[in-house]
């Protein structure tokens, strides 16, 4: 069972992936082998990322989702719990393989990706029942898009029912039904995924705006438009601002947009205004960019102030 203390708890429901890479002089050709290359591994998966990038900043985390009954997921739920996360929703899946994830990058830091979702694309509707009143009990459910849609739609069915608020992080970009919408109360969307839910090509803060209003029709209270080097778009209340991000020198942007929301649940969990939530969280994505990697980049909290 779930702990709860006084802090404000959040609840990250989402993808644990292994990320297996490879960097080379060049991304193959079919049927080419190449020799030479660099071998890593990385622990991955927006949801994992999310949740390590939130307890690192002093969240008080939880985390559910499906790993598989191999080394991989022994060292996912292991790194959790190195983090400080609650890894009692994590559920091994005695049927399906761990998620991983075959990388491939050459020297210009072009890349392609090959991911084998495993267990993280049968965590089902039915697993979540277990945990449904430790869902009803959160002050945020932070998700994404990285495990199946139905049972995206049912945490957020559960969480909204009960007044908990419900962060969704729409990546990878896809279209989502308003059932699903309609219980999100803050979503964070970057701007590819901004257009794919729209229809908005977003380039500016005008463009921003369209999308954002759009998608408080939908029902949602607040949009948050991440916009890269520029910083985020908030839309809230009828208004929109452009939270500027600070300017860094980038090294790697790999899992910005899961520190950023990692950060944004923190400081709401931490009863922050919604404008200074942002503005932590970009704080936290801009040190994330000038590190390497994913988990490995996020920040800790000694590193932000927030009152700032």
């Amino acid at each position: 069972m779930m702990q709860q203390t006084s802090a404000g708890k959040i609840i990250v429901v989402g993808s644990s992936n292994t990320d297996m890479v490879i960097k080379t002089t060049h991304l193959p050709l079919p049927g080419e082998t190449i020799l030479g290359g660099t071998f890593f591994m990385n622990a991955g998966g927006k949801g994992a990322n999310q949740a390590v990038a939130a307890a690192r900043l002093k969240g008080n985390v939880a985390f559910i989702g499906k790993v598989g009954n191999d080394m991989f997921g022994e060292q996912a739920r292991e790194l959790f719990q190195k983090e400080g996360i609650d890894v009692s929703g994590v559920v091994t899946d005695a049927q399906h393989p761990s998620g991983v994830a075959l990388i491939t990058v050459d020297e210009k830091g072009e890349n392609c990706i090959a991911v084998a979702s495993g267990a993280n694309a049968n965590l089902l509707k039915k697993d979540i029942q277990f945990f449904e009143q430790q869902i009803q009990q959160a002050t945020i459910i932070l998700m994404q898009l990285e495990t199946p849609l139905e049972t995206i739609e049912h945490v957020a069915g559960v969480a909204s029912s009960a007044g908990v608020s419900v962060i969704l992080n729409p990546a990878p970009a896809a279209r989502l039904t308003n059932d699903l919408l309609s219980n999100v109360a803050i979503i964070t969307p970057n701007q590819t995924e901004a257009e794919i839910l729209t229809g908005i090509a977003v380039t500016d803060m005008s463009s921003a705006e369209q999308a954002a209003i759009i998608l408080c029709e939908k029902g949602i209270e607040t949009v948050i438009i991440t916009m890269g080097a520029k910083g985020a778009f908030l839309y809230t209340g009828g208004k929109g601002e452009l939270i500027a991000s600070e300017k860094v020198i980038a090294v790697d942007a790999t899992a910005a947009g899961d520190v950023f929301n990692g950060a944004l649940a923190v400081a709401l969990s931490e009863n922050r205004t919604i404008r200074d939530a942002v503005v932590f969280a970009c704080k936290a994505a801009a040190i994330s960019v000038t590190r390497l990697g994913a988990q490995s980049s996020a920040p800790y909290r000694n590193e932000i102030n927030i009152d700032q």
